[in-house]
């Protein structure tokens, strides 16, 4: 593939000023689905992966487990075994794993870190299925990963929707500019390392913007943005995954494997 997929003039700018930017219909609906299959084998084996005596413990009542050499963790409700998000994933899929190096998530992401060299610094698969996906409050990215790699403005994320994403199924919302006003405080709660949503008080949900998108696109946002979603109400899925990439060839932020992209 040798076309180009450096960033624009307007996507530099947008994401400086705004803190995320849309492609639409980057990858075409045979790339798709076969994206679609690989992840729903991801999220089987990591199904599997939960049996009697794997570590399991809830941050802020949702239930999370070790497994797989992936932290899974499962839909809000109480029971369920449904899952929700496996980070990281790729390792689960060779589909996936091969698609760390692709241009249209590389070419990005070297513009977003400013680094020639860059390598995966963690790997998102979440899911929400129809009329049973949760809603995931507004938070930022930047102060869970701000202990493991000090330049955190550095890590974007580059997030690929394998379904049309709207309001109705749950897409993703951002909070335009947010990112400006770097970690912002949280409120309290039980997570591990400290507060796990962004204090309201602190940005304005008016500012608001739904990454309503096709499949296929990506959605670009920087660590610091707010962001969440609201539960899928809709008899349709809506799958994404993310990658975020790092400066440099260094190790994933969840297990110590080294992996430099491009």
């Amino acid at each position: 593939m040798s076309r180009n997929f450096r960033l624009t003039d307007d996507e530099t700018r947008a994401y400086a000023d705004d803190g995320f930017f849309i492609r639409e219909c980057v990858f075409d609906t045979v790339e798709v689905e076969d994206f679609r299959d690989a992840i729903e084998v991801c999220a089987a084996k990591a199904s599997a992966a939960v049996r009697p005596g794997v570590e399991e413990y809830e941050i802020d009542g949702n239930r999370y487990c070790e497994a797989s050499g992936s932290t899974i963790q499962f839909e809000h409700s109480a029971g369920s075994e449904t899952v929700r998000v496996i980070e990281p994933f790729h390792h689960l899929d060779e589909r996936i794993d091969r698609v760390i190096d692709d241009p249209r998530f590389v070419d990005p992401a070297r513009d977003l870190t400013g680094a020639e060299r860059i390598s995966l610094f963690t790997s998102k698969l979440n899911l929400k299925r129809p009329r049973e996906g949760s809603q995931f409050q507004w938070h930022q990215d930047s102060p869970y990963w701000a202990h493991a790699f000090p330049e955190v403005d550095r890590l974007p994320n580059l997030m690929l929707a394998l379904d049309d994403t709207s309001e109705a199924n749950g897409c993703l919302r951002v909070i335009r500019g947010s990112h400006r006003q770097g970690m912002l405080p949280g409120l309290e709660g039980e997570g591990t390392l400290g507060p796990l949503f962004t204090d309201p008080r602190y940005f304005d949900e008016a500012l608001s913007v739904p990454a309503v998108m096709p499949a296929g696109s990506m959605l670009f946002f920087h660590p610091s943005t707010v962001h969440g979603s609201l539960p899928n109400r809709s008899d349709q899925p809506r799958r994404v995954f993310l990658f975020t990439y790092q400066p440099g060839a260094r190790r994933l932020f969840k297990v110590d494997v080294k992996r430099e992209a491009g």
